[in-house]
């Protein structure tokens, strides 16, 4: 990615609450939040250049797309799993990852960095259709963008998941 991209997402990237990130699995075992967040935030980027968005503009995309999914917590853990477990019914189903990350994610990014109305609405609102729809050019860009990141990443998690159970199946039978 080229410098101006650099320049507008290296005081987040070198961050190290943002560095926690790559302790947490995201989609399949080989990617962590902090590569989603970093190939959402280089996606966002390119969207928000072929638009001919404005340099601030475009510095507000990088910076949702970057802490889109800041919200710190590994959501595989069973100690997430406990939390959830303790609701039933449809609060359980409020409570589950999809729904409330980007919530948590935005409150998290404002605190630590400082984040606009318009970027933390971006990030509160990436997940539509689970959570409310976005409202602005920046919401829209940064939701594209993870749903195109997210449904590669989760393709070649699910392509790396076949491939070894059929090799267990074909494997066993010879």
């Amino acid at each position: 990615m080229d410098s101006e991209f650099h320049r507008m997402a290296r005081d987040i990237m070198e961050h190290p609450r943002f560095q926690q990130l790559r302790g947490f699995i995201h989609h399949g075992a080989d990617n962590s939040v902090y590569d989603h967040s970093v190939a959402v935030a280089e996606s966002a980027y390119a969207i928000a250049r072929k638009m001919r968005l404005s340099e601030g503009e475009t510095q507000s995309v990088v910076r949702a797309a970057l802490l889109h999914d800041f919200f710190g917590y590994d959501w595989h853990s069973d100690r997430f799993r406990r939390y959830r477990g303790s609701f039933s019914g449809i609060q359980r189903l409020a409570r589950m990852h999809a729904f409330v990350h980007g919530h948590i994610a935005a409150g998290r990014a404002r605190r630590t960095f400082g984040l606009t109305d318009r970027e933390c609405e971006a990030i509160a609102r990436h997940m539509f259709p689970l959570a409310a729809m976005p409202r602005t050019r920046i919401a829209w860009i940064v939701t594209w963008a993870d749903k195109v990141v997210a449904s590669k990443e989760m393709t070649l998690a699910l392509g790396g998941y076949m491939t070894s159970f059929y090799q267990k199946i074909f494997g066993a039978l010879a």
